[in-house]
């Protein structure tokens, strides 16, 4: 398994972002020139971010980015889910409706106790993280 960039960049957006110009906004050319993320690729992120209120953006010459909540509130979790949707490895390990449809297996499926238990350990440990612990490793 994999995670795209939208993790990644994302994950890197939101620690600038954290530890911010002194509590204020950052602004995406900050965070862009900082880390050599494309503006409008960071663009697109931090307005997915918004949407799932991670961040907020304030609007103005002195504009950009904030969090929407304390770092220690926002989990890797939160932000991987909010850019990725699903993590888990296997459609029958998400608990999606509809998956029993397509898996002429799933009553007998002995690897599927793998894949739950996989994407349980992903799941927990991307909740055990938060921003501000990798804040704290900075």
């Amino acid at each position: 398994m994999k995670l795209s960039t939208k993790s990644t960049y994302g994950l890197r957006a939101m620690v600038n972002i954290a530890m911010g110009s002194g509590g204020g906004a950052v602004s995406i050319k900050e965070i862009s020139k900082k880390e050599g993320i494309s503006s409008v690729y960071l663009e697109q992120l931090l307005n997915k971010l918004r949407r799932k209120n991670l961040v907020k953006s304030v609007r103005g010459p002195s504009g950009g980015y904030m969090l929407s909540k304390s770092a220690g509130q926002i989990t890797v979790g939160d932000i991987v889910k909010s850019l990725e949707g699903s993590i888990k490895p296997v459609d029958c390990a998400s608990g999606r409706e509809g998956w029993n449809s397509v898996c002429r297996h799933k009553d007998k499926c002995a690897a599927k106790m793998v894949w739950t238990k996989l994407a349980k350990a992903i799941d927990d440990c991307l909740e055990s993280v938060t921003l501000k612990d990798l804040c704290n490793q900075k």
